[in-house]
């Protein structure tokens, strides 16, 4: 299930150091890396959007995921209060997005975002983009220089900005990928361990990785299909004494 939150968190500040905008298409999850770019669709009626998880929650029993006012709006749902939905989370985008964040470029459109984090090149500063499925063209606006002094919706107060609202219409290259990240071990031995006790809950595997100078073994439960998977598995580990586990998108 799915709700929504709004006029009484306007301009508050989320899990993630944002200014929360109601009219922006963005969301709470419990456990999701923030940001995350999910896929999100009204059992009820098919429609389908994308947001930006930006905010924890819903802490409401039952309910996946907590949208803005105008993902309510646009998902058709604003006046019941909430819907059945399925989340999807799109691999490719939340990684071209939270690369975008870390190198702290401002202004991204994430609709122009390749997979590997680099903003796709503009021929022009004026363009029409025909986006798979859509009736019309999609017209982007002039882009003109931007001003650090200014106030970007979605510009964090420590100097990392996370991109702003996402185009709903942006063609999606791939789902999936959700993982449960038990630990990171520099000794292997104590990866294999931890992969061995949580073998039951489903495909464990150690994942190299190098950071610096340093070689870690990392333990990961899945690729699994869905969030609420994810989520099951995560309280599942939780509950064999592993507290620092977390969902991972990779």
């Amino acid at each position: 299930m799915a709700s929504w939150y709004g006029p009484g968190f306007h301009a508050e500040t989320t899990a993630n150091g944002e200014r929360f905008d109601q009219n922006e298409l963005t969301g709470a999850h419990k456990t999701l890396p923030m940001p995350s770019l999910v896929r999100v669709t009204n059992l009820e009626n098919g429609r389908s959007i994308i947001v930006r998880i930006n905010d924890r929650g819903p802490f409401m029993p039952g309910r996946i995921v907590d949208l803005s006012r105008r993902g309510a709006q646009l998902l058709g749902f604003e006046e019941q209060g909430s819907a059945k939905v399925r989340v999807t989370v799109l691999a490719d985008e939340s990684r071209a997005v939270a690369a975008a964040a870390r190198a702290g470029q401002a202004g991204v459109d994430v609709s122009r975002v390749s997979p590997d984090g680099a903003p796709v090149p503009m021929a022009a500063p004026r363009g029409v983009v025909q986006v798979e499925g859509a009736k019309a063209p999609v017209q982007f606006a002039e882009r003109r220089p931007f001003d650090p002094s200014e106030t970007v919706p979605g510009a964090t107060v420590d100097g990392r900005f996370m991109p702003a609202a996402v185009v709903a219409a942006m063609p999606v290259r791939g789902a999936g990928r959700i993982y449960v990240q038990a630990g990171a071990f520099t000794v292997y031995e104590n990866a294999n361990r931890l992969r061995a006790r949580l073998a039951a809950l489903g495909d464990t595997r150690i994942d190299p990785a190098m950071v610096g100078d340093t070689q870690y073994f990392r333990v990961r439960v899945g690729p699994l299909g869905t969030v609420e998977a994810a989520d099951q598995v995560l309280t599942q580990v939780i509950d064999t004494g592993v507290n620092g586990a977390r969902v991972i998108v990779d």
